[in-house]
């Protein structure tokens, strides 16, 4: 028996939640027909995607491996939907993006990927920098719209942004771990551990704010521009890592496990979003970006 769309929907969306129940909740189902869904594609693939554990599941590496065709069908099936909504720029034509670093690897790559392949006559110029310039460029009328971390937007007097994606702090942790099997995860617990800190400029002012919930002065055992850098120390044992649920992926380059869980206590969150000129009179480019970025938005699993 082949593996159908509906599985493969809720395979990504236990995959993103980390939760059969969590997947269920977001996409309005019953707990039975996500876990009979997964094992039934489980049996037609021939591999466990998942580890069950009393916790919860987590991703194998084939389901890992799996995850990124399974993105991919669904993503080129929504965009099949979407070819016939018509409206979309056929007339050629310029669109400049800004984004800042670390959207550029983990939001920026899809959306501009389904833009390009909708609107394959325009001539797409992409910059990356830090958001207060792209703020400048933006507000200069340099760039058509951004793509980038919005919890931090200085010049909303300015500046038009709409939300993409809100993604909280998490904590990961190497295996084998003592938190790891932990029930509660408190800010107290992670105050006692090594740090390593994200010091890209999105993330960076929201370090402050970070030092302050978990109250006590941590020890920060190593900063890093490179998320891949966080990962391979966390991997290897270095220190844990708060940090936004978008970047978590559960392997290093060396192929290493990271776990991820949640924290009780008053985290921050970031927002992802676009942004553009308020007043602006915007290309058709930058328009039809913008809705393929709120279509996919609303395609994700709630």
């Amino acid at each position: 028996m082949a593996f159908t769309f509906r599985q493969l929907q809720y395979f990504v969306a236990v995959a993103e939640q980390g939760s059969v129940t969590r997947a269920a909740q977001n996409l309005s189902i019953s707990q039975s027909s996500v876990t009979e869904a997964l094992k039934e594609l489980e049996s037609d693939l021939g591999v466990a995607l998942f580890e069950r554990h009393p916790r919860g599941l987590s991703i194998t590496h084939n389901g890992h491996q799996f995850l990124r065709h399974a993105t991919k069908i669904l993503a080129t099936v929504s965009d099949a939907r979407n070819s016939f909504s018509g409206g979309l720029a056929t007339r050629g034509g310029k669109l400049n993006i800004g984004v800042t670093s670390l959207v550029a690897g983990y939001v920026l790559s899809d959306l501009l990927a389904r833009f390009r392949r909708a609107c394959p006559e325009v001539d797409v110029s992409a910059i990356e920098d830090n958001g207060g310039y792209l703020e400048h460029l933006l507000i200069g009328g340099e760039l058509d719209v951004a793509v980038m971390v919005i919890s931090n937007l200085r010049d909303r007097m300015a500046l038009q942004a709409e939300i993409l994606e809100t993604s909280p702090y998490r904590l990961w942790l190497p295996m084998g771990h003592s938190l790891v099997s932990a029930d509660i995860i408190s800010v107290a617990d992670v105050a006692r551990e090594p740090l390593i800190m994200l010091t890209v400029d999105e993330i960076e002012e929201n370090t402050g704010k970070l030092l302050s919930a978990l109250g006590a002065r941590p020890h920060v055992a190593f900063r890093t521009r490179s998320v891949e850098a966080v990962r391979s120390l966390v991997a290897t044992g270095a220190g844990v890592a708060l940090l936004p649920d978008l970047v978590y992926r559960p392997w290093s380059l060396e192929g290493d496990r990271i776990e991820s869980r949640d924290v009780s206590g008053s985290l921050p969150v970031v927002q992802v979003g676009m942004v553009w000129r308020k007043g602006s009179s915007l290309p058709q480019s930058a328009r039809d970006f913008i809705g393929i970025a709120e279509a996919l938005r609303s395609a994700r699993p709630r």
